[in-house]
C-alpha cells in the first residue's frame, strides 16, 4: 500500500467511467508495478499490484463481467 499523491504518475480512469467521482484511477510505475486509488480521496491511501497480480485480477475482472451479462 502507498500513501499520498506520486506526482511521477500519470493516472488514468477507465473509459466506462462517468463524468462523476466514483471510480477508481490506475496509473503505471517505471517499475511495472500498477498503481490504484479512489478517485474521490487522490491524496489518500492506494494499492500498488504487481504486474503478474495485475493480470490476474484484470482478466478475472472481465470473466466475471462476461458470467453477468
Amino acid at each position: 500500500m502507498t500513501n499520498g499523491p506520486d506526482p511521477a504518475r500519470k493516472w488514468r480512469k477507465s473509459s466506462y467511467s462517468g463524468t462523476g467521482n466514483n471510480c477508481v484511477e490506475v496509473a503505471a510505475r517505471r517499475s511495472g508495478e500498477v498503481a490504484v486509488r479512489d478517485s474521490k480521496a487522490l491524496d489518500g491511501p492506494g494499492l500498488t499490484f504487481t504486474p503478474q497480480a495485475w493480470m490476474t485480477f484484470t482478466k478475472r475482472a472481465k470473466r466475471s463481467k462476461a458470467d453477468m451479462a
